[in-house]
């Protein structure tokens, strides 16, 4: 069955674009499409049995996310960046998360806090990588939005897609969930008790650590 056919009379035509982006977001993200990968439009279109009007939308969306570019001359390909580029990402990260989390915190409400418990608890439960990473994801955007900046909070939902699939790939090569999840509790503590500082610092020194592995791994490749 088409996504077309899927949608029914409850789902707008318009939200065609939107489900044709998050699968292949996610494709992206998990690597079932790598950097370099050609996103061609009739491919696509058949894939999806849908036109290319929507999938042309789709792909300007991920455009704007940072996960597809248009090359000269070429159509749309996964955005390829190398090690030094992901972590300039990361180090944006670490600014824009930490001045975030500082000013959230003050403004964190018990259901502010539920919500960052529950998402630790389906990253907990998660049944697959993917799955860990995206609640993760939305882990530290939820961290982010009570500092009630609406700009600030999609440049961090930007950059937090940008990486998430060189997160992803530095989760799926480790040994446990253990010491990141660890630190997202302990970020969470400092949350209750109204600490802006020391969950700006955790969440600064985890995503830090994130950079750290990225470069470790990078590193044993090119040795191996």
């Amino acid at each position: 069955m088409s996504i077309t056919q899927k949608q029914g009379a409850s789902h707008p035509a318009q939200a065609l674009p939107h489900r044709i982006r998050d699968q292949l977001r996610f494709d992206i993200l998990t690597g079932a499409l790598p950097a370099g990968t050609p996103l061609k439009q009739d491919e696509l279109a058949a894939r999806f049995q849908a036109s290319r009007i929507p999938v042309r939308e789709a792909l300007r969306q991920l455009e704007t996310e940072g996960l597809v570019a248009y090359p000269l001359n070429r159509g749309a390909v996964v955005i390829r960046m190398d090690v030094d580029q992901i972590c300039e990402l990361l180090d944006i990260r670490i600014a824009l998360e930490g001045y975030a989390v500082r000013a959230a915190v003050p403004n964190m409400a018990r259901a502010d806090l539920e919500a960052l418990e529950a998402l630790l608890r389906a990253c907990d439960e998660a049944d697959s990588v993917p799955d860990r990473v995206d609640a993760i994801r939305r882990f530290h955007l939820a961290l982010c939005a009570p500092a009630n900046n609406t700009r600030l909070r999609r440049l961090i939902a930007e950059y937090g897609l940008n990486t998430a699939r060189y997160t992803y790939e530095v989760m799926s090569q480790a040994a446990g969930m253990d010491s990141p999840q660890a630190d997202h509790h302990r970020i969470l503590e400092a949350c209750r008790k109204q600490d802006g500082e020391l969950a700006a610092s955790l969440v600064q020194a985890h995503i830090l650590e994130t950079k750290k592995n990225l470069v470790a791994m990078h590193r044993m490749r090119q040795e191996g």
